[in-house]
């Protein structure tokens, strides 16, 4: 009877991040299997692959600190969130999803009865679109709707009453990166200006078996570029409902999901052991 709940309460938990999923405003950049003898650092128990997406969203080393007077506490938030469903929250109150442009991101342009005035765009480094017959037009920080304004403004002086419309087609300027022990580390380009860490953790599959999710950590580089970093139960914010230690992510940002102490023993140990047993395997018997 345990057990069949267990898989009932489970099977909800991942329906529930499926709906999050759908309605989160990101989109995988790139994920892959994580091989099972990948390389694991000793320090923060992070695969190789997690540490050199947290080099690249950082552009540099930095080491994931462990919570203050906590490194060696035992979390089983891992194993007790499986028996779990993410709590729900209330009805959205927030204003609607607010998305500005960026270099990279790819629009395309209709202008109704004038096909010459269409096309698609993307927009350059500079933050600009090369528009015809107009020349370079500087797009970056503007919402789509204030585009549909500018085009139909600029257009007004060749054509009587432009209809136009703006359509995002690839969103492309503005990363998050979500790593550790999740369904699915990565690289994530966000559809709007802003996520809460709630959902890009749930976009991300959530925490696995392994994650120590009370010293889960968002890390925020400053005007300078020094990476500041925040602690957060991600425990108590999914499965206790305490939505109020939820936080606004920003692009750039990156939250490490780290590994509980037995895990992170576990695969440092395991490469050797499995080394000491293939040798063990292959030694020829001397008689």
């Amino acid at each position: 009877m345990k057990v069949l709940l267990k898989v009932l309460l489970v099977t909800v938990a991942a329906l529930v991040a499926a709906g999050f999923a759908r309605a989160a405003e990101l989109e995988i950049v790139e994920t892959s299997p994580r091989p099972a003898d990948e390389a694991v650092d000793a320090q923060t128990g992070l695969r190789a692959s997690d540490m050199a997406l947290l080099k690249e969203a950082l552009g540099q080393d930095v080491v994931v600190k462990a919570e203050e007077n906590g490194a060696g506490k035992k979390d089983t938030s891992g194993q007790e969130a499986q028996t779990k469903a993410p709590v729900t929250p209330k009805a959205a109150t927030e204003e609607p999803t607010r998305y500005t442009l960026g270099p990279d991101d790819v629009i395309e342009i209709s202008v109704r009865r004038h096909p010459e005035f269409s096309d698609k765009f993307i927009i350059n480094s500079e933050g600009k679109i090369q528009y015809k017959f107009v020349g370079d037009i500087e797009v970056k920080g503007m919402t789509k709707t204030e585009v549909k304004d500018l085009i139909t403004k600029i257009l007004a002086k060749y054509i009587i009453t432009p209809e136009v419309d703006v359509t995002i087609l690839e969103y492309r300027s503005k990363v998050i990166y979500v790593i550790g022990e999740v369904g699915q580390p990565g690289k994530y380009y966000m559809r709007a200006d802003k996520i809460s860490l709630r959902e890009a953790v749930v976009q991300a599959g959530l925490p696995t078996l392994s994650a120590a999710m009370r010293r889960t950590s968002l890390i925020r580089p400053d005007k300078s570029g020094n990476p500041q970093q925040t602690t957060v139960d991600l425990y108590a914010l999914l499965y206790e409902g305490k939505l109020d230690l939820d936080r606004d992510m920003f692009p750039g940002d990156v939250v490490v999901v780290p590994a509980t102490l037995f895990a992170k023993i576990f695969r440092v140990i395991s490469p050797v052991a499995s080394t000491v047993s293939t040798a063990k395997d292959t030694a020829t018997p001397i008689y």
